[in-house]
């Protein structure tokens, strides 16, 4: 939702509610980092005054609270829904998991949240789950293809500090394609690939 759509439903259909604070507060701490997030800006870019904003906030840490609230409930939905993919072949899920990585999107949540947990212990916990989840998950997969344990781990690990990797050096490293993600899905597992009769 743009702040120009809240805006009109805060002039047009009565007050903001609590989820339109939140979505434009998050989409500052994207697009600008966590400093951005400030009473007088967020009432300004919604056409509202003060008071709008303490009628649904204490202060600025209940709504930076509420915005972590949020995204922790949102990622969780999301990793129920990747637990989901079970039912698929597991280099498949793999992929799925993989195309993830060129998501423009993903990526500027994911530098942003990163930024935030190193001062909220609530929302490092929350990437720390989705991490280990994710990595779990990758490596669940990879041990039914074939590779041991260990060898599960080491590849599980790869692709997950990949993810992590493309995050943060999507700024001044070359984008990668989905064809670039399909190629390193390939050689983590081809080991096992090339034993196959």
């Amino acid at each position: 939702m743009t702040s120009e759509t809240v805006q009109r439903r805060a002039t047009g259909a009565g007050r903001l509610s609590t989820q339109d604070w939140t979505t434009r507060a998050l989409q500052l701490l994207v697009d600008e980092g966590v400093g951005a997030v400030k009473v007088a800006r967020l009432c300004r870019e919604l056409g509202v005054t003060k008071g709008s904003f303490y009628w649904h906030f204490h202060d600025l840490e209940a709504l930076k609270k509420a915005v972590a609230d949020r995204w922790c409930a949102e990622t969780r939905v999301a990793l129920s829904e990747m637990a989901s993919l079970g039912d698929l072949p597991p280099l498949e899920r793999i992929r799925i998991m993989a195309t993830q990585l060129v998501d423009d999107r993903s990526w500027s949540v994911e530098r942003a949240l990163r930024d935030w947990a190193r001062s909220d212990e609530q929302v490092a916990a929350t990437i720390a789950d989705s991490e280990q989840h994710v990595f779990g998950l990758v490596q669940d997969a990879l041990e039914q293809l074939g590779h041991d344990s260990r060898s599960a781990r080491m590849r599980a690990g790869l692709l997950t500090y990949a993810g992590i990797g493309f995050a943060h050096g999507q700024q001044s490293l070359p984008k990668p394609t989905l064809e670039d993600i399909d190629d390193l899905v390939n050689f983590l597992s081809s080991e096992i690939e090339a034993r196959r009769p």
